[in-house]
């Protein structure tokens, strides 16, 4: 019961506001963080940030840069994978309330960065070598979030996003010249 009297608190503080949103000219900054591994969140994660910048009816541009760090298993060794993007999209308004106060959004995004296998380094403590070179990657990606407005500065923001990267080559280690390892 007290769950339920919370949440409907928070629900009616929420949507009580009757300030000013997503008009054109306002600006936000996006602060984000996670994980790729629930088992190891402090090896595989990735944090960002991002400008919005509102245009007309609600739609906004959107500007950020982000960094991945994973770790491939070798041997009992992890192998450090690092990735550099930035990333350019518009965001169009699907849904929102009166209020503004709660919106659904869907984005189209350009990614570009660079991505680095063992910070550069192509030999591994056993003499294999990593096959494949660090380069620039280049993509698109979208996403679809819900945004709920917690003060008329605050935003909480769910969202899933996907992407898809084109120069991300399959890994590939060299034990031996006939054996391959791919990571």
């Amino acid at each position: 019961m007290k769950k339920l009297i919370f949440t409907v608190l928070v629900l009616w503080l929420v949507t009580s506001g009757y300030a000013q949103r997503m008009l054109p000219g306002q600006m936000g900054l996006e602060v984000s963080a996670g994980t790729f591994s629930a088992d190891s969140p402090h090896k595989n994660y990735f944090v960002g940030v991002a400008l919005a910048a509102m245009t007309k009816r609600g739609n906004y541009q959107l500007y950020g840069a982000e960094y991945s760090h994973r770790y491939a298993s070798y041997k009992g060794t992890n192998i450090p994978l690092e990735t550099f993007l930035g990333e350019a999209g518009y965001s169009f308004s699907l849904l929102a309330d009166r209020k503004k106060a709660v919106a659904f959004y869907a984005a189209i995004t350009g990614v570009g960065g660079y991505e680095t296998i063992n910070r550069g380094n192509d030999m591994l403590f056993d003499r294999a070598k990593i096959l494949n070179d660090e380069g620039f990657v280049y993509g698109a990606g979208g996403r679809l979030s819900c945004e709920v407005y917690l003060f008329d500065s605050m935003v909480l923001i769910l969202q899933g996003r996907a992407r898809m990267l084109w120069g991300d080559f399959i890994r590939t280690i060299s034990t031996v010249p006939w054996r391959r390892i791919t990571i």
